[in-house]
């Protein structure tokens, strides 16, 4: 079982025990020790800096606390899910954590494991300055659970300028599409120059990849029935999809498996690779790493993709029984702030979810994000757990790893429609 897929049963597992160990039994929002202990997978040098970012406004604000910083290395979180599932299972749960926004966040409030954040979202006046979706995706029964850090751009495609000139490929632009896309990776490989790189240490670039193409085939309407348990994976659209990605990966870099996402993107800018899908993270990375923004590498929406905002957005909750519960809901407080929202993104190079922060002082790209943010379709990603379950999250992971080895999209959908039956709950 790969780590994805073990952060993804870890989950399931962390909900079900959450709902027999007390939990429903809030701590005091006034219990506090003077500590403060902040759970995330930031540990990347882009990561560290935006997580130092939430650490610094808290601290300034709260000078008497002890903030620890308990972050667990590992992409897209597996490694930390795995920790908190534990923790939470032996009632020993962190007073904030990091999470994902829709059925993650709500997963946890189901279970009664985080606590109901409303006196934060009234004291900054986010249900009106949320962008709509994302205040969606954190609700439940009416009632926000977490604080979003920002939103992140999953349908992202990266590329090195040089490459492609050396290779005689144009630069992408909008209405890119995935027929030309395909064209231009084969005359890269013919250029001698590896097409596609990957970052496959990391299972969730791959499958990243494959939710990027399957959204520019079934498109937003799609994407809902999807998320609505509509979505035929015997289809014609699917089978498409699986198609595509499976050309894609003929060129994908051999040494895949062997690189994280972060070492992926370095070797775009390196000039080892001509392309990369991977969410906008990259950018805070890239930039972080000192690579020169239209020089070193561009982008564009992932073919196909333009008119659609592909969400991955990190959220922090506060757990029902806290040690330090005045201190989380301060910790969650802060995040809430626009000068920390605008620091945070920043360094992470993210876009901020609430629409009175001013993004001027934002990079081209970051700006430019946030337009299509506001205008564009919100969706919410499968990879990272928010569009549905953590059962079918898990299946999805399965379904993907499946159709790599077997190009049969017969079993593919078989491990999505048993993923379906396992993890179906009523969309909110």
């Amino acid at each position: 079982m790969n780590a994805r897929r073990i952060a993804a049963a870890a989950v399931a597992l962390t909900l079900f025990a959450a709902a027999g160990c007390g939990a429903d039994e809030p701590t005091s929002a006034t219990t506090g020790t003077g500590k403060l202990e902040v759970v995330s997978w930031w540990t990347s040098g882009s990561e560290a800096a935006a997580l130092d970012a939430l650490l610094t406004a808290f601290r300034q604000a709260n000078p008497g606390v002890d903030a620890v910083n308990g972050a667990v290395a590992g992409g897209a979180g597996s490694q930390a899910i795995v920790a908190l599932a534990k923790r939470l299972r032996n009632d020993d749960p962190p007073d904030v954590w990091q999470t994902f926004a829709g059925r993650a966040v709500q997963g946890y409030a189901e279970r009664g494991a985080v606590r109901d954040v409303s006196s934060v979202y009234a004291a900054g006046g986010l249900d009106a300055a949320m962008q709509p979706a994302i205040l969606r995706s954190v609700r439940r029964d009416g009632k926000p659970y977490g604080v979003p850090t920002g939103a992140h751009r999953g349908n992202v495609l990266w590329f090195n300028p040089s490459v492609l000139a050396r290779a005689g490929v144009a630069a992408p632009a909008g209405g890119y599409r995935l027929s030309t896309f395909l064209d231009d990776l084969r005359k890269v490989k013919a250029a001698g120059t590896v097409p596609l790189c990957l970052g496959g240490k990391d299972p969730f670039t791959t499958v990243e990849l494959f939710e990027n193409v399957l959204l520019s085939t079934i498109g937003a309407d799609g994407w809902r029935d999807m998320a609505a348990d509509r979505l035929d994976w015997r289809g014609a659209p699917v089978r498409s999809a699986l198609r595509s990605f499976g050309d894609l990966l003929t060129y994908a870099d051999p040494a895949a498996n062997g690189l994280t996402w972060d070492a992926a993107t370095e070797k775009l800018t390196a000039g080892g690779c001509a392309f990369v899908s991977m969410n906008d993270s990259a950018y805070g990375e890239l930039i972080a790493d000192g690579a020169r923004e239209g020089t070193e590498f561009a982008s564009v929406a992932f073919p196909g993709t333009d008119g659609c905002f592909l969400a991955v957005v990190d959220v922090f909750v506060a757990a029902t029984r806290a040690d330090n519960a005045r201190n989380a809901l301060a910790f969650l407080t802060e995040i809430s702030k626009p000068a920390t929202q605008l620091a945070f993104s920043k360094a992470k190079g993210s876009v901020p979810v609430l629409r009175n922060v001013d993004v001027s002082s934002l990079s081209a790209y970051q700006q430019s994000s946030s337009k299509s943010f506001w205008a564009a379709p919100v969706l919410l990603s499968v990879t990272h757990g928010e569009a549905m379950s953590p059962a079918f999250q898990e299946g999805f992971y399965d379904a993907v790893s499946t159709y790599i080895r077997t190009r049969d999209p017969a079993a593919f959908a078989t491990e999505l429609e048993d993923a379906v039956s396992a993890g179906r709950v009523p969309p909110r």
